[in-house]
């Protein structure tokens, strides 16, 4: 083992279980192996990556014996495309290792004090459950193994799709994906024969040039679908026949929007959303109520899991009708609305001014009034000012970011001591850490995770204090 890592040839690798970050994990020599796309039970040879005292890192050269357990990938750009890592996986196992990444993190790294975990909700469905799907244009798509690079046209050089693992500049074409239904596939399939046949410019990611940047599907559970595609720069004419040919070939695009972005990233959260034809929204339900989606709305991206998560998290919260409940990092203020009717009063705060008009607008047309909605970060919105104002809460509800809650954040709400506090989170690791300081004052009393996203490893897990 004192080659160079990038000769170390490991051979019958015996693979023993799933990690975090979605890695399985074998035992070589005493030291830790992970790696991508194995399944517990797989021996394999394996090429090594990276070599470091404890541990090591590496890729499958070859499937010696393949696991009992593995399944044949049903895509067929596994592998190559950055999603859905865990195809060979049954969605039985999937669950179990998101049931114990929950664990792991709240117990054997974060240390806590909890009950028993309860068994995690899984998704009602596993393929096509996404509705909201980013695709990027590129000059100089991936070159897939078995293609030589000499004998592809400068056309079919062009590239629609998703990036590549960890290549920010590299898109793989993408021909077929199963995260969100039709009409997604179609538009873009269209979107992209349509733009080489008019001779119109795909993104260079390194030089930045080329007229067709990024394009974003919405759909909903009604059949609704916004399509909002991003111009490098303003080319009238050229954006008019692409605009128009998509609208005249998919008359079921309910919101159409373009953007120009000539920033350096992709991001479209400070740019202008230009509605060129049809309403400029579509809309969500959920016991009754009515969500408005804009073209720059957060709204969780399994439809269906949002309201069973909803649905933990009202639970959690134990509302009687007379609570003032806190919900921090609202987003469009659909948890605040669905749990309105138990509580109170609500009152919402989330730092994108875009969302809270959302929220406000979305509480009107259900003729929602017991909820107000506040924009603004929120370690600087959430003071002792704020709460002698709007009212002390009995019930806080946490739904922040991958990164967690800001220590003031967290400060403040031991100071305002609620009766109880619901936090949600999609990163377990952030969360066990924000709750350690919680739990200066607090007892977690119960723990539901919640998948969200089959076939990767994330996992949204919801905590009641």
């Amino acid at each position: 083992m004192s080659r160079k890592h990038q000769d170390i040839i490991l051979e019958n690798v015996v693979v023993e279980s799933v990690a975090a970050e979605g890695k399985a994990v074998a035992h070589v020599d005493g030291a830790v192996l992970f790696l991508q796309f194995a399944v517990p039970g797989d021996i394999v040879d394996v090429k090594v990556t990276k070599k470091r005292k404890n541990y090591m890192e590496g890729f499958i050269l070859r499937i010696v014996k393949p696991s009992g357990h593995r399944l044949e990938p049903f895509c067929s750009h596994f592998g190559i495309c950055g999603g859905c890592k865990w195809q060979p996986l049954p969605y039985s196992m999937q669950l179990e290792a998101k049931q114990q990444q929950v664990y792991d993190q709240l117990v054997r790294i974060g240390h806590l004090d909890i009950p028993e975990v309860s068994p995690i909700i899984p998704s009602e469905r596993t393929e096509f459950y996404r509705n909201k799907l980013e695709f990027t244009f590129s000059e100089r798509r991936w070159i897939e193994t078995g293609e030589n690079p000499d004998e592809i046209s400068d056309e079919d050089r062009l590239g629609l799709g998703f990036h590549v693992g960890r290549f920010f500049d590299k898109v793989l074409d993408i021909r077929h994906c199963y995260l969100q239904k039709e009409p997604s596939d179609s538009i873009r399939l269209f979107i992209r024969q349509f733009a080489v046949s008019l001779g119109l410019s795909f993104f260079n990611i390194r030089e930045h040039r080329g007229l067709l940047r990024n394009m974003i599907i919405r759909t909903t559970e009604a059949g609704n679908v916004m399509l909002i595609i991003c111009f490098y720069y303003d080319d009238p004419k050229a954006r008019a026949a692409l605009l128009d040919a998509v609208s005249d070939a998919f008359p079921q695009i309910t919101s159409l929007y373009y953007v120009i972005n000539g920033k350096a990233n992709d991001s479209i959260a400070d740019r202008e959303c230009i509605l060129y034809k049809g309403e400029d929204a579509i809309y969500e339900e959920m016991e009754g109520l009515r969500f408005r989606i804009g073209p720059k709305s957060f709204y969780q991206t399994n439809t269906r899991q949002a309201y069973r998560l909803y649905g933990v998290t009202r639970d959690f919260a134990r509302l009687h009708g007379t609570e003032t409940v806190y919900d921090l990092y609202t987003g469009t203020g659909t948890i605040a609305q669905f749990v309105s009717g138990k509580a109170g009063k609500v009152i919402g705060i989330e730092y994108v001014p875009e969302a809270i008009e959302d929220a406000k607008m979305n509480a009107r047309a259900n003729d929602i009034g017991n909820c107000e909605f506040f924009a603004g970060d929120m370690k600087d919105v959430l003071n002792k000012d704020f709460i002698e104002e709007h009212g002390h809460p009995d019930v806080v509800i946490l739904d922040p970011p991958r990164a967690g809650i800001h220590p003031d954040v967290a400060k403040v709400i031991l100071e305002a001591a609620p009766d109880r506090i619901v936090y949600v989170s999609c990163n377990p690791a952030s969360q066990a850490r924000d709750l350690a300081v919680l739990c200066s004052q607090y007892r977690i009393t119960a723990v539901q995770p919640v998948d969200m996203f089959p076939h990767t490893h994330h996992v949204e897990n919801v905590v009641a204090l």
